[in-house]
């Protein structure tokens, strides 16, 4: 997402935030994944979202009036949502995120918990 009141023209390393904690994701280089439109998901977010939804398994079901935040699907999957914004994610997008900054040669991200 970006930071209210910027310049779509001229983006800037803060005004880039994580959709789920409004972070500057860029400005404090914070590992993250950038979805569809430019939806961003922050490390520390998608941690909390993959201990949610992979390792205990939370099973929140779905809206059919709610679509991801980064995939921008409605799907049948189960999802989290921040707690300070509207924003979800859908556990196959967790599970892709993660994936990605796993592997990454950028960052020394791993997956938090065991996956089961």
């Amino acid at each position: 997402m970006h930071r209210q009141g910027s310049d779509p023209d001229n983006i800037q390393p803060q005004d880039i935030l994580c959709d789920f904690c409004e972070r500057p994701t860029w400005e404090m280089d914070i590992p993250s994944i950038e979805g569809h439109h430019g939806s961003v998901l922050c490390a520390e977010c998608l941690e909390v979202a993959w201990d949610s939804l992979v390792v205990e398994k939370q099973e929140i079901p779905s809206d059919p009036e709610w679509t991801c935040s980064m995939c921008l699907e409605s799907n049948d999957g189960p999802w989290w949502q921040s707690s300070i914004r509207e924003a979800r994610v859908c556990r196959r997008c967790v599970k892709q995120s993660a994936g990605v900054l796993h592997k990454s040669k950028d960052w020394d991200w791993k997956k938090p918990g065991r996956e089961a």
